[in-house]
């Protein structure tokens, strides 16, 4: 269980402080937590606060990636994956989460009910911090859907997948993994100990890839995306400084995604915060490399979800590799999301910002590369040198390769009948003619753009 992992004293002024709580002097002495679980929980809290702040980024991609009918839309569904998403947590995700239970799901601690909120374990987080934390992650995994299913999707059906999502879909890919259930409990081959997934790239990254996937196939593509030919047309964002704002707002939010997953204040964090930096440089280098070979132009668009495939990638191995593996693992999904998104085009899944490619390709991918480049024990693998190019027999490739089975299975086959039941039911799609004239006035009732009024 990912919360079991061994007490380490940071360097530097946290260690001062800390060696400074554990003196022998009346002005010292204290009962409870010490300081340095105290900075622990702040560390984690703030972590916490810029992955939340990721929405915006999210939203500002999303919108900067479509079109300006439909600019609101984007907005509100983001805005719902933090309303209702964390609500959905609230009730029951934590619970089926992190509420005991055993290998399959939790059974406790529904509504935060006869919780000890407060009270800091010695080495430990609190109930409150792991809930604060966990909370941001669920609303990420649901959030990376809607960019797939933008521009034509119902805004009553994606509340219904989004409550889904966040009380029951992702809870038990949680509690499977991060709450010690059976994939935790040593799903593996050979002399494989432990799957690793240091911060998500499966658990949360490629859950929502998954799941995009799934709506993006559910939905069809948009009216004019395809020609009589059948061959892609492309469809230009309205405003590509919002999408690249958006990069750049997630980009500072992965900096509390991957280093606050260390889970303490100490000195592994800006370890974890270099080889995130250093990734995400890689994939927005090797996607502008890529694209500018493939079409002749350095596409920003592109090269800034380059940036994020870097970056989800990088999720997974932070804590297990070198910073030249995380050079590597970053350039590699750079590489990866550019042929992706052509793949999916072609085959006729409409994802308008990419994010098929960018979470769940790169998101399997991310996983994978534990497997060749693990060269330290992140607290999951349980021993160093698990890689492929350290020595390891590829047991721990294949279970990597398990886990991502596992998970793709489960969202696929549970996101597919959710799907299916609200297109039976209360419909998935809004009509051709909505979907034409855009989603903002007849399913908010307010444009994006408002012209400027003429005052007499």
């Amino acid at each position: 269980m990912r919360y079991k992992r061994a007490f380490r004293i940071s360097s530097g002024l946290g260690g001062v402080i800390a060696v400074l709580a554990i003196t022998p002097s009346s002005v010292f002495a204290q009962d409870g937590p010490s300081t340095q679980d105290y900075l622990n929980n702040i560390w984690v809290f703030i972590a916490g606060v810029l992955v939340f702040f990721m929405q915006a980024g999210f939203a500002l991609v999303e919108a900067g990636l479509t079109r300006a009918k439909n600019v609101v839309n984007i907005f509100a569904k983001n805005m719902a994956d933090a309303i209702v998403g964390i609500t959905a947590w609230f009730a029951c995700g934590y619970a089926f989460a992190f509420g005991g239970g055993g290998r399959w799901i939790g059974d406790s601690a529904f509504f935060l009910a006869d919780q000890d909120l407060a009270t800091i374990p010695e080495g430990g987080l609190s109930i409150a911090t792991t809930f604060f934390f966990q909370a941001v992650f669920a609303a990420t995994a649901v959030t990376i859907a809607s960019g797939a299913m933008a521009e034509r999707t119902k805004f009553s059906a994606y509340l219904i997948f989004s409550m889904v999502m966040c009380a029951f879909i992702y809870p038990v890919v949680v509690h499977w993994t991060w709450g010690g259930g059976f994939i935790a409990e040593k799903v593996n081959f050979g002399d494989a100990l432990s799957y690793s997934d240091f911060a998500g790239s499966g658990i949360v990254h490629m859950t929502g890839g998954i799941a995009a996937l799934m709506g993006a196939m559910a939905l069809g593509p948009r009216i004019g995306k395809y020609g009589a030919d059948g061959k892609p047309r492309a469809i230009p964002g309205h405003n590509i400084p919002f999408a690249i704002v958006g990069v750049f707002i997630l980009w500072v939010g992965w900096f509390g995604f991957n280093p606050g997953s260390e889970l303490l204040a100490d000195e592994f964090v800006i370890t974890v915060a270099v080889n995130t930096m250093l990734a995400a440089v890689a994939g927005g280098l090797f996607c502008a490399i890529t694209i500018w070979w493939k079409s002749g132009k350095p596409d920003l668009a592109m090269i800034g979800n380059g940036v994020l495939a870097g970056l989800v990638a990088i999720t997974a191995p932070c804590g297990a590799v070198d910073a030249w593996a995380a050079f590597v693992i970053g350039g590699i999904a750079g590489v990866l999301v550019v042929f992706a998104v052509f793949f999916f085009d072609k085959i006729k899944i409409d994802d308008p910002v990419g994010a098929i490619s960018v979470h769940g390709v790169c998101g399997a991918w991310g996983v994978l590369s534990i497997g060749l480049f693990a060269k330290y024990d992140d607290a999951f693998l349980l021993r160093e040198d698990a890689g492929l190019f350290y020595g390891d027999n590829g047991s721990q490739l294949l279970t990597q390769f398990a886990m991502i089975v596992v998970i793709a299975v489960w969202v696929a086959a549970t996101t597919g009948v959710l799907f299916y039941v609200i297109k039976k039911t209360i419909g998935l799609r809004v009509s051709a003619e909505e979907e034409v004239e855009g989603l903002d006035v007849i399913e908010h009732g307010l444009a994006g753009y408002a012209g400027d009024m003429a005052h007499v």
